[in-house]
């Protein structure tokens, strides 16, 4: 493919950093922007989908063949299909509760995407949850539980089984002005927990909202080096740029032993198959070999006396066509890629900051399962660590070596296309920031000099960097 140079005039007030795939051209100064070999590939050459629909998020990697393609159909199935409570004839799929968030995948990542906050008040969760904790550690250096609802609030149950409770969000609007004098608003969230039907909440419980996130691109993640993921940490800020990314390190189940956090907002999950046996556990109340014990907390005893769909209630053998399915989801691949205005957009994206966290490509290694992740170039535009974002976002609450105002950078790749998939914008790991302009406007912390580079762009740099961000 031939890409497209695009040539304009320097003037832009926000480019004062280093430009990526421009050159000066004369001596009349004029840049000279083109795309970078392959970026439209987001998910590199194997891994990559042309499509732009509802169902955008939806398919399978290009490069799966054989037995994985057949069962990527069966892990698309447990994913997309509601799971029933036990006993039941479907015994595949018996289990659910007796406390759960959602009684399918799908239902906090509907179209393989984003989760969002209820629209108004009464209208049930559409994956939006609630962690919950309370201050110090659990023997494996994670989050200690709620005494009396353990690690997240469950508001639903089974037949016969009281939820745990149930919760509402009140929003205070926040008027403000950018310097060229155009206003835009931002929305603070408050969360009422009501309807507690097994005692108090801890006076000091610690509590975080958190949104499902679209699972394109999942298995490529995992496949980054984590050498190349621990070479972009500068935990001490030893360059002196405001930016000091760190690793979160976390449990792995299986290894019984800690490793690096790659996946879940606070990066507290080291592998695909942990995160979706977690998910199992503690979204749908379903049991799984690495997590064998029912999601019950001590004073719940319906809980614990209620059926189960066997031991486990998900077999290895279903978990892993389900881990198949979410590790070869294929990413979109970028739109409009050479355009004039995206490729400025682009380079006001490097120029203000934004790349120091949003690394935009990496070199995958090699997966230890499947051939068609190993040795891509893809563009995720993450580092994978964990950053302190201020206390504007703070839920001030820790998790493993994350602390209460750190998340780990969010993958961009398929920002642009989430309204398309999943008919909304809402971002940020609560779903507060109602489009992109938003999400950036709420980044503080050591992304505070970033945000005010954002706000001192004139309102045609803010539109070209957005453009460029709506064509990942």
């Amino acid at each position: 493919m031939r890409h497209r140079k695009i040539i304009i005039a320097i003037g832009l007030t926000a480019l004062v950093g280093v430009f990526a795939c421009a050159r000066y051209n004369g001596p009349d100064n004029r840049l000279v922007l083109s795309a970078e070999e392959g970026e439209q590939l987001a998910g590199g050459s194997n891994n990559t989908v042309f499509d732009q629909s509802t169902n955008a998020f939806g398919f399978s990697a290009p490069a799966l063949k054989g037995m994985d393609e057949l069962n990527f159909a069966v892990g698309n199935s447990f994913f997309k299909q509601n799971w029933v409570s036990a006993p039941a004839s479907a015994e595949s799929r018996d289990g659910l509760g007796p406390y759960f968030n959602a009684r399918t995948c799908s239902g906090c990542h509907f179209k393989d995407g984003r989760g969002r906050p209820p629209r108004f008040d009464g209208e049930e969760a559409s994956g939006l949850l609630l962690r919950l904790s309370i201050p110090g550690v659990n023997p494996y250096g994670g989050p200690r539980p709620d005494p009396n609802y353990g690690d997240q609030l469950q508001d639903r149950g089974i037949q016969g089984i009281t939820r745990e409770g149930n919760y509402s969000i009140v929003y205070t609007e926040i008027e403000k002005v950018f310097p060229d004098g155009e206003t835009y608003a931002l929305r603070q969230p408050e969360y009422v927990l009501n309807e507690l039907n097994y005692g108090p909440l801890s006076g000091d419980v610690q509590i975080s909202p958190r949104v499902g996130q679209q699972i394109i691109g999942m298995g490529l993640l995992e496949a980054i080096l984590e050498s190349d993921i621990l070479a972009l940490a500068d935990e001490n800020d030893a360059d002196k740029d405001g930016i000091s990314g760190r690793p979160n390190r976390v449990w792995d189940v299986f290894d019984q032993s800690e490793r690096l956090g790659r996946f879940g907002w606070k990066a507290n999950q080291p592998t695909v198959v942990q995160q979706t046996a977690s998910a199992f556990h503690g979204d749908m109340g379903i049991t799984s070999s690495p997590f064998p014990e029912q999601n019950c907390a001590d004073p719940q005893g319906d809980c614990q006396n209620a059926p189960d769909g066997g031991a486990p209630e998900v077999t290895d053998e279903s978990l892993e066509s389900i881990v198949l399915y979410v590790s070869n989801l294929a990413v979109p691949a970028r739109r409009d890629f050479d355009q004039p205005e995206v490729l400025q957009g682009k380079n006001i994206f490097n120029a203000i900051g934004c790349a120091k966290c949003h690394t935009p490509s990496f070199k995958t290694g090699i997966h230890d399962r499947f051939d068609n992740l190993s040795n891509q170039t893809i563009w995720p535009y993450t580092d994978l660590l964990l950053h302190d974002m201020g206390p504007g976002l703070a839920d001030n609450r820790p998790d493993f070596k994350a602390t209460g105002q750190e998340w780990r950078t969010q993958p961009l790749w398929g920002l642009g296309l989430i309204k398309s998939v999943n008919g909304h914008e809402f971002l940020l790991h609560d779903g507060r920031a109602r489009n992109v302009q938003e999400a950036i406007l709420w980044h503080g912390g050591e992304a505070e000099a970033v945000t005010r580079n954002f706000k001192n762009l004139s309102k045609a740099e803010r539109a070209a960097l957005l453009t460029f961000l709506y064509s990942l």
